[in-house]
C-alpha cells in the first residue's frame, strides 16, 4: 500500500512538471492565445551548453555611408545592433611586366650649313656635309686620306669608324677613343667642334652599351653649327681708295674656295677681283678690300661678303667721305719746264 501512493506521488511530480513546462512555452505550440508567435520571456533553467547557431548563412549586404567613402557592415558575429565600419578598399593597379625597350640613338650631326664646294674637292667642311647622311660614312672615309694633313682630318676619320662602328656596320672604337682624346681642345671651326661633341657622345654611348648597336639618323632642321656672319671692320671713316679690313666669323667652307670664288660689295658696289684673304684663325678670316669711289659723300655703307649661297652682310659697317682735295700746282718762275737756268755756267759755254 505504502509504496503504491510513493509512486502515485511520483506521477503527479511529473506530471505538474510537464504541465508547468509547456505553459512555458506557449502550450500548444502555436505561439500565443492570438497565434502571433510572441509571448512572454524565454525561461531557461540555464545555459545548454552549445554555441548559438548563425542567424543566417547569407553574405552581409554592406550599406553606402553617407559621405560615400566607406560602407557599413553588419557584423554576423557581432552582438544585436552594433556595427562594423570598415573602410573601402583601395585599387591597385597591376604592376606592369618589364619590357625591353629599345634603346634612343645618340644625337648625329647638326646642319653645317652645306658648304658651297665650287671646286668638288675634298676638304673638311665638305666631308662633314657628307657626314650628315649616316649612310655615307663608308664613302667619307675613304676620302678623308685625301683632305690636308691636320687636325680636322683626324677628327672627322675618327667621327666616321664610331659611326659605322655604332651602327654595326664595321668601324674601329679604339681608333675612334684615340682621335677624340688626341684632339681635346684642338677644335677650331664650327663644323670641328659640333663633330667633336657627337664623336664624345657616342663614345659615352659605347661605354654605356659596349655590345649594342643602333641606326643613325640625319638631323632634319635644328640650329646650324656654323653662324656666318661679318664679325666687324678695322675702321669708321674712309676715303675711296684705303684699304680696310673685314672679319669673317663662322665660315663653314674652305677658306681657299672664298680667294677663289667670292665676292665683296661695299655700298653696293661690287669690287674688282677675288677677295684677299689677310689672315685666318680657324673660322675667322680677316679680308683686305680697297673702297671704291661712290657718289655722294659723307655716305654711310653696308659691307657684304659672298659665295655660292653664303652670304654675311654688315649694315652701316663705316662712312666714305669726300676724297682728298688735289693741291693746286706751284705758281712758275716763268722758265720752261725741263729747261734748266744756266747761272754761272753761261760764261763757261762756247761763244756762237
Amino acid at each position: 500500500m505504502a509504496v503504491s501512493l510513493g509512486m502515485r506521488i511520483s506521477g503527479l511530480l511529473v506530471a505538474g512538471a510537464v504541465a508547468v513546462a509547456v505553459a512555458a512555452f506557449g502550450g500548444d505550440g502555436k505561439g500565443g492565445p492570438d497565434g502571433s508567435g510572441g509571448g512572454g520571456p524565454i525561461v531557461t533553467a540555464g545555459p545548454s551548453g552549445r554555441p548559438p547557431a548563425p542567424a543566417s548563412s547569407a553574405s552581409p549586404t554592406p550599406r553606402q555611408s553617407p559621405a560615400g567613402a566607406a560602407s557599413d557592415v553588419v557584423s554576423p558575429s557581432a552582438a544585436p545592433g552594433t556595427h562594423r565600419t570598415t573602410a573601402p578598399r583601395p585599387s591597385v593597379s597591376p604592376t606592369p611586366s618589364p619590357v625591353d625597350r629599345p634603346l634612343l640613338s645618340p644625337a648625329w650631326l647638326p646642319p653645317g650649313p652645306v658648304s658651297p664646294d665650287a671646286d668638288s674637292v675634298p676638304d673638311a667642311s665638305s666631308l662633314y656635309d657628307r657626314l650628315r647622311d649616316p649612310a655615307e660614312c663608308r664613302t667619307a672615309l675613304a676620302l678623308v686620306a685625301r683632305t690636308p694633313a691636320g687636325p680636322e682630318r683626324r677628327l672627322l676619320r675618327g667621327l666616321a669608324e664610331a659611326c659605322l662602328a655604332v651602327q654595326g656596320h664595321g668601324g674601329n672604337w679604339d681608333t675612334a677613343a684615340a682621335d677624340h682624346t688626341a684632339l681635346a681642345g684642338r677644335a677650331a671651326t664650327c663644323k670641328d667642334r659640333a663633330a667633336y661633341a657627337v664623336l664624345g657622345a657616342l663614345l659615352d654611348f659605347h661605354r654605356l652599351h659596349p655590345h649594342a648597336t643602333v641606326p643613325l639618323r640625319t638631323v632634319r632642321g635644328g640650329t646650324p653649327a656654323c653662324a656666318f656672319g661679318v664679325a666687324g671692320v678695322d675702321t669708321v671713316r674712309v676715303r675711296p681708295g684705303d684699304t680696310v679690313g673685314i672679319e669673317l666669323r663662322g665660315t663653314y667652307f674652305d677658306p681657299a674656295e672664298l680667294a677663289r670664288y667670292g665676292e665683296v660689295f661695299i655700298g653696293g658696289e661690287r669690287l674688282d677681283g677675288p677677295p684677299v684673304i689677310r689672315s685666318r684663325d680657324g673660322d675667322r678670316l680677316v679680308l683686305a678690300a680697297v673702297v671704291p669711289a661712290l657718289d655722294g659723300y659723307p655716305r654711310a655703307v653696308d659691307v657684304v661678303v659672298r659665295y655660292g649661297s653664303a652670304e654675311a652682310r654688315l649694315p652701316d659697317a663705316f662712312t666714305v667721305v669726300a676724297p682728298a682735295a688735289v693741291p693746286s700746282p706751284e705758281p712758275s718762275s716763268g722758265t720752261p719746264q725741263g729747261v734748266l737756268p744756266l747761272g754761272p755756267l753761261a760764261a763757261h759755254l762756247p761763244r756762237p
